[in-house]
């Protein structure tokens, strides 16, 4: 998809456990319980992952969705979806291997008949970087197969950090300014991703449940903290940049410093929220 933002490998390998422990376990367990009561034992739950990388959403839910299963991991950028379907499966709710299958799917261009014999539609980490356009073609999709849609980790814009600072609210409104920028003549929903669909679901008469989630870094996992704030105040400088905020540039240089000294210290921690969204026909 042009101008569809690209992630690398290692950037997913390292917050899939963060992910991992932030997804509502509570909408998975409905999600289970939906393509449990509606599907029957004869034939595979058939599961379509949008945007689904390197496979951690299909890592984390396999094992608490009832089996057998077959997964349809659909990227824009196979190479991704190679990491998935190359290793080892993970298992289902009985212990039994899933079967993977990957698609190269433009979701600007996302039908009905890509989602053919889904049970469940999932997600994660992606409304945020999707289109008005897009979103809607994933609502539209979803609405004419009638399978429900478990999307997870949509960033709400909201970010704690520990030991407060106020240049904390310079950045966090920057960077939620250059979420939703345009690229490649593409203008991102950033925040607004995750409210947006949810709407569009409740307006269709679906049933919708939503949940706060969490990534809650500190010195446990330095790495991720690290390199997620290195990522959050170089998206803020650069929008600040754009917007020309010389308010923010001029205490950039000294507001990284600090907190890269706090966190060499084991003193920062940051709480990013998301949020997951369930939902599916009456």
């Amino acid at each position: 998809m042009s101008g569809m933002l690209e992630v690398s490998a290692d950037w997913l390998a390292l917050r899939e456990a963060e992910d991992g422990r932030a997804r509502s376990r509570r909408l998975a367990r409905l999600a289970a319980a939906l393509v449990g009561a509606d599907v029957a034992r004869a034939r595979p739950v058939t599961v379509h992952d949008l945007g689904s990388g390197t496979g951690s959403m299909m890592r984390w839910l396999a094992p608490q969705l009832p089996g057998p299963q077959s997964w349809v991991l659909h990227d824009w950028n196979a190479d991704l979806t190679a990491h998935a379907t190359e290793a080892q499966p993970p298992l289902d709710r009985t212990g039994r291997p899933i079967t993977v299958a990957s698609r190269v799917t433009p979701l600007d261009r996302l039908a009905p008949a890509d989602l053919h014999g889904a049970d469940l539609v999932t997600a994660s980490a992606l409304l945020d970087v999707v289109t008005a356009r897009e979103a809607h073609a994933i609502v539209d999709a979803c609405l004419a197969t009638g399978a429900p849609a478990f999307l997870a980790l949509s960033v709400t814009g909201d970010v704690e950090l520990r030991p407060w600072d106020p240049r904390d609210i310079l950045v966090a409104r920057a960077f939620n300014e250059h979420q939703r920028r345009e690229v490649g003549g593409r203008r991102l929903l950033g925040r607004f991703g995750a409210p947006i669909v949810r709407g569009l679901f409740t307006r269709a008469g679906w049933h919708v449940r939503t949940a706060l989630t969490t990534w809650r870094l500190d010195r446990r996992d330095p790495l991720l903290l690290g390199e997620w704030f290195d990522g959050w105040a170089d998206a803020a400088v650069e929008q600040a940049e754009v917007d020309r905020d010389r308010a923010l540039l001029d205490q950039a240089a000294g507001y990284r410093e600090l907190r890269r000294e706090q966190q060499r210290r084991g003193g920062l921690s940051a709480v990013v929220y998301h949020l997951d969204v369930l939902a599916w026909p009456r």
